[in-house]
């Protein structure tokens, strides 16, 4: 009896001292402090892969994306197979049979950073920031009707406010076109007016196209995953290798080779230069990769989530101030309302995820069995 007595205070002392240890503020500054790297990381990662690809594509004569994105992807490819052999990461070796089975999913990311990189090059870097955020909507109710998630309506009241910050934007940006094009047009012809609107019009196209195939890349790749049992660098690295050939395939046959056509894409005088923004904007995804796992990793999906959200107001404003987009009321304004969507998207999905933890710890079985 005193033994099984002393065993039992000796373990409820070491559970006493491991619940000091995990609530002692020491521990949880430790953990805040070490959560603001990879945070600063994160941000700066994605902020400088925007801006280098808008600044790659806005050239007046640039017309050849598939070439872009496949050197980008190629880069991508040699950089971590690289610090694989470093032994900093690890993915599986190649193998043919996951290749085929991913092949779908790696011609579905081409088509996304294809559009993505069309709409860049029509639409200011806070529009296209701010018209993402239809993709979540997509994604949302894709996972509804797919794989049996749910909307809250906290979640609901965030998509509201993201559609509206998109009619903002949009309300916005074909007004400044118009200011622009009228003065130039001198009051008597409406062909410079009807050009800028035109110019949008494409912009936001692809911008609509970027978002499905964004959404549709995002669900087919989750039930992938768990066909192939994928990683993070597993997935990155076939989809970026077996998007090589599709990209170069669509260069060859789509894109204008010539000798004058390749002098309009690269200048003599800016060629050095606008290859080694495009090699470092291929190795800068490799960064964004590396820095989101990073931020999962040392802080949580929620965490991450929320950074996303609060990362959307720098981004919008390295347009500004790299590429001189105009400020306007309308523009701030709806880079604030999505930047607001974004945060209250964020608190949504965290306040969901602690319902549905409480009701699988009281025993209670949710209506839907995928989380969206």
């Amino acid at each position: 009896m005193a033994s099984t007595s002393n065993n039992l205070t000796s373990e409820r002392d070491t559970a006493e001292l491991r619940r000091a240890l995990a609530t002692s503020p020491t521990l949880d500054n430790n953990l805040q402090i070490s959560a603001i790297p990879p945070i600063i990381c994160y941000c700066f990662a994605s902020i400088l892969m925007t801006v280098v690809n808008k600044f790659v594509v806005s050239g007046a004569n640039f017309s050849m994306n598939f070439l872009l994105l496949c050197i980008q992807s190629s880069v991508c490819i040699a950089c971590v197979t690289a610090v694989k052999k470093l032994g900093i990461i690890s993915f599986r070796n190649f193998d043919w049979q996951d290749a085929k089975t991913w092949f779908p999913i790696s011609f579905m990311l081409a088509m996304v950073i294809y559009t993505g990189s069309k709409s860049l090059q029509f639409l200011s870097i806070p529009v296209y920031t701010i018209f993402k955020n239809l993709t979540i909507i997509l994604i949302a109710y894709g996972e509804v009707i797919w794989f049996g998630g749910r909307v809250t309506g906290l979640t609901f009241v965030s998509f509201i406010f993201m559609v509206f910050s998109s009619v903002i934007a949009a309300w916005s940006d074909v007004s400044n076109a118009m200011n622009d094009a009228i003065p130039n047009a001198g009051m008597g012809s409406l062909h410079d007016v009807t050009d800028a609107v035109q110019k949008l019009n494409i912009g936001y196209f692809w911008m609509f196209v970027n978002c499905s195939t964004s959404a549709a890349y995002v669900l087919t790749m989750r039930k992938r995953i768990r066909v192939t049992g994928f990683s993070d660098w597993d997935s990155m690295f076939y989809s970026n290798l077996l998007s090589i050939p599709v990209l170069a395939l669509f260069s060859i046959v789509l894109e204008d080779w010539g000798t004058e056509n390749l002098n309009r894409n690269f200048p003599a005088e800016t060629r050095s230069f606008l290859l080694m923004a495009i090699a470092f904007s291929g190795a800068a995804a490799v960064g964004i990769s590396y820095t989101t796992a990073w931020c999962v990793r040392v802080t949580s999906s929620t965490t991450y989530s929320m950074v996303g959200a609060l990362n959307k107001l720098p981004v919008a404003a390295s347009g500004m101030l790299f590429f001189g987009d105009v400020v306007t009321l309308g523009s701030v304004s709806a880079i604030s309302v999505g930047f607001f969507a974004g945060l209250l998207y964020a608190v949504a999905k965290n306040n969901q995820k602690k319902s549905e933890s409480r009701m699988q710890n009281d025993g209670i079985i949710p209506l839907t069995s995928q989380k969206p």
